[in-house]
């Protein structure tokens, strides 16, 4: 089956969806959100909503319930099938019902089953999920309420018969408002907040600034993710917050023990995070499917993704050392790498792969990044050389688990940086792969730069990787712990690390505890403790337990897909955490059912469609594109009943951007694409001209990126100096005299220039410094550049 894509429009069709209220309540590092969706149908016949929404790849979804009138109705959890079951009944006995599960393929896509909404009437649901703030390149704490869900591409070996149909319209014709507030608390000060939607003012409630509210301004479309960020003094202070337990739990449950938090940030020696490694083996995997044709956002210069990723590749091959090993991979619906396995990074190889960088286009069909994957781990490691995977892609697969257990499989031979790029990149994928493979995660949406981000996780790559690791509870007599998290493989400094635990039993007289990080650097025993009090922090209500079952749950869900003659056991214990902790997993949903008349639905079968915000080729346009869900089979126990409308309604939060992949390999369709002329980087113009070995050549490209002529560069030159040297330290005082603001980006090309000129042990290294500045009109020091 192939998705549709043409101009579609709902004029004169009612939209059921009017409303979006959304309620975040922020506890230091975890939020809780409540959403309520207001719909009314307008319909003279009763409707059936399907919605299928995105929620953090890693919240726990642990709250239902639906206000029709005066009435409200409350979920339960329940097993997934028995609640489907349920839900049909319902309906076939002419009832209200209300389904939300989570899909079997991806923890991160929910589809929302509203049944027999007579006409005339409304329903207010109200949806409640918690979820950690991530922790920003910028020490910012990161909340985002997602609003885009792209279409996941479904790979050939995969079920498509039941299929979701999505249609969407210009982001600016959305019927539909989002109101949101956040109630902000913190145990430092809130410095400030930001986001990329426009912001009522900051307002704080006591003196000390450890209390806020902010809210969105009113009539914001929801057309794109919200994202804050909250910015928090002493940011990287660790913390433990505990949790009581709930007295009228099971004895000895998780729900009825303590649990406490951990917020742990590992600080290396400075030997450590100034020393680099020279060897490696690195594997960039770009994500070539036809969505990757996309704008990085809707602002007027916005580079298409792929430009974006071609950019970011120059600048990897320009920062590798020599000596380390490479490989660039291109996937959609098949794959292409640039070498068989392989090569050493010299002058050749990087020469070579940026010519087939400059080629690379968005024209391999859909996203199946499974079997890319599978020939790099058939390949052997190199030995000295780490493999490191670089995964760059919008994020848009059908098969998120599937690809996630084949990287936990291969995740002791290498390390994973993945980086999910625009909105709606999954991002159960996106953190997964890092999560399951020792690396880390990051998200380039709206105005961001792909490049800092990455030159980040290059620095991590190039460090020491941390082996060992091992925590150590020092806890009173009578106290036990059961650590809820898995266990901790990977650690970067000052990068935060969380860990959830159960406590058992008491010692009043000794309320301290403490835990130690151990792990070894560099063939150094290296320790991190902190110290906590087990007596509970402050009124937490049950979120850190749900956060503590969530985190168990999906450790669980992972040994099940991977579990012979156990996976039966797994699944019922994973059963009994969810019910007991009222957190949904991937054999559960929630179901309510608000009994009416009782009268089967009579009349003629309406089809309406909710519209959603849609992009395409980087400009906004309507889109109809198809997206596999768990369930969208007809109902099995309705038949006595006349069909109801059906309302395909994307999503039950908010609307969804989509940037299509086609089903099929339809390379034909970007065919004839006018990518847009940009004008050239000066900074990138510089980089490219850059050897493997760190050297710059004195060139007239060289020249005009200095805004200089070739006489004028030679006129300075000191006398009797190497033409490679001058023009190399030219290069640097121009990045750091006026590319400063971006040395996040070229800090490596930087430093291997600076190592290169040192290699050569000249004399005259001064004099072109001073010559440099007087050519350039700068003021920098020798020591400045790194020589």
């Amino acid at each position: 089956m192939k998705s549709c894509c043409g101009l579609v429009t709902v004029k004169n069709e009612p939209v059921p969806l009017k409303s979006v209220e959304v309620d975040v309540h922020v506890q230091g590092h975890v939020a809780t959100v409540t959403s309520t969706l207001l719909y009314v149908n307008g319909e003279e016949r009763p409707l059936e909503a399907v919605f299928v929404f995105p929620l953090p790849g890693e919240c726990a979804v642990c709250h239902l319930s639906a206000k029709i009138g005066d009435t409200e109705v409350v979920a339960r959890l329940q097993d997934k099938q028995k609640a489907r079951e349920e839900y049909d009944d319902a309906l076939s006995s002419g009832h209200q019902a209300f389904l939300l599960e989570e899909s079997d393929q991806s923890p991160d896509v929910f589809q929302l089953n509203v049944g027999s909404l007579p006409p005339g009437e409304s329903a207010a649901i109200t949806l409640v999920y918690i979820s950690e703030l991530d922790m920003q390149a910028d020490d910012a704490l990161g909340f985002c309420l997602p609003a885009v869900l792209n279409p996941r591409y479904t790979p050939q070996d995969m079920d498509r018969s039941q299929m979701a149909t999505v249609t969407s319209v210009p982001a600016g014709t959305v019927p539909y408002t989002l109101a949101l507030s956040a109630h902000l608390s913190s145990p430092q000060p809130i410095s400030k907040v930001e986001c990329n939607c426009d912001l009522e003012p900051l307002a704080y409630l006591n003196p000390d600034k450890t209390q806020a509210t902010v809210s969105l301004s009113p009539g914001h479309l929801f057309d794109r993710d919200v994202e804050l960020l909250l910015y928090y003094h002493d940011a990287h202070k660790p913390t433990a917050i505990m949790e009581a337990g709930l007295d009228t739990a099971e004895p000895g449950s998780l729900m009825r023990d303590p649990v406490v938090l951990l917020s742990i940030y590992p600080e290396f020696p400075a030997a450590v995070t100034s020393s680099l490694s020279t060897c490696g083996e690195f594997i960039f995997v770009v994500d070539r499917s036809g969505s990757m044709d996309c704008a990085m956002h809707s602002g007027k210069d916005a580079k298409m993704r792929i430009e974006s990723a071609k950019d970011t590749l120059l600048l990897l091959l320009k920062s590798l050392p020599m000596g380390c090993y490479f490989n660039i991979y291109g996937f959609g619906s098949r794959y292409e790498h640039f070498f068989p396995k392989s090569v050493e990074y010299n002058q050749k190889t990087m020469d070579d792969a940026l010519e087939k960088v400059k080629g690379m286009r968005a024209d391999m069909g859909g996203t199946e990044i499974l079997q890319p994957l599978k020939h790099i781990y058939s390949q052997p490691c190199i030995p000295s050389h780490p493999r490191q995977l670089f995964i760059f892609t919008d994020g848009e697969v059908g098969n998120t688990k599937q690809v996630l257990d084949l990287v936990k499989i291969n995740g002791n031979s290498h390390r994973c940086f993945s980086f999910g790029i625009g909105e709606g990149a999954s991002t159960a994928l996106i953190t997964g792969l890092a999560k399951e493979a020792s690396g880390h995660a990051q998200f380039i949406t709206g105005t961001d730069r792909m490049q800092p981000k990455v030159m980040q996780s290059l620095h991590y790559a190039l460090q020491p990787a941390v082996k060992d690791i091992s925590v150590h509870w020092n806890l009173p007599d009578g106290v036990s712990v059961t650590t809820l998290s898995p266990p901790l493989k990977v650690l970067f400094h000052g990068q935060r690390a969380l860990l959830y635990a159960q406590l058992k039993g008491e010692n009043a007289a000794n309320p301290e505890g403490s835990v130690t990080i151990q792990y070894n650097l560099l063939e150094e025993t290296v320790k991190n403790q902190l110290s906590f009090c087990l007596r509970p922090t402050g009124d937490t209500g049950v979120t850190l337990h749900r956060l503590g079952a969530r985190t168990l749950i999906r450790s669980l869900e992972i040994e099940e897909r991977a579990a012979g003659p156990e996976a039966k056991a797994l699944r019922e214990k994973l059963l009994q955490l969810s019910l007991q902790s009222g957190v949904s997993c991937t054999h559960t949903a929630f179901i309510a059912i608000h009994k009416g008349s009782g009268q089967t639905v009579q009349g003629p079968l309406l089809h309406r469609t909710v519209p959603t915000p849609g992009m395409f080729f980087g400009a906004p346009m309507a889109l109809c594109c198809s997206m596999p869900m768990a369930r969208m089979a007809p109902m099995r126990k309705m038949a006595n009943m006349a069909p109801m409308a059906r309302m395909a309604a994307v999503p039950a939060m908010p609307p969804v951007m989509m940037c299509c992949d086609s089903m099929e390999d339809d390379d034909e369709m970007f065919d004839g694409v006018q990518e847009p002329e940009s004008p050239p980087d000066p900074l990138l113009q510089l980089i490219f001209l850059q050897k493997a070995s760190g050297s710059w050549e004195m060139e007239s490209s060289m020249a005009k990126v200095l805004k200089k002529t070739d006489d004028e560069l030679d006129k300075l030159m000191p006398v009797g100096v190497d033409k490679a040297v001058w023009a190399t330290v030219l290069a640097l005082i121009w990045l750091y005299g006026f590319c400063l603001e971006a040395q996040d980006e070229w800090q490596f090309v930087a430093m291997k220039a600076a190592s290169w000129i040192q290699a050569q042990k000249v004399d005259c290294v001064s004099q072109c410094v001073q010559a440099g500045n007087a050519l350039l009109g700068c003021q920098l020091q020798q020591k400045t550049l790194g020589l």
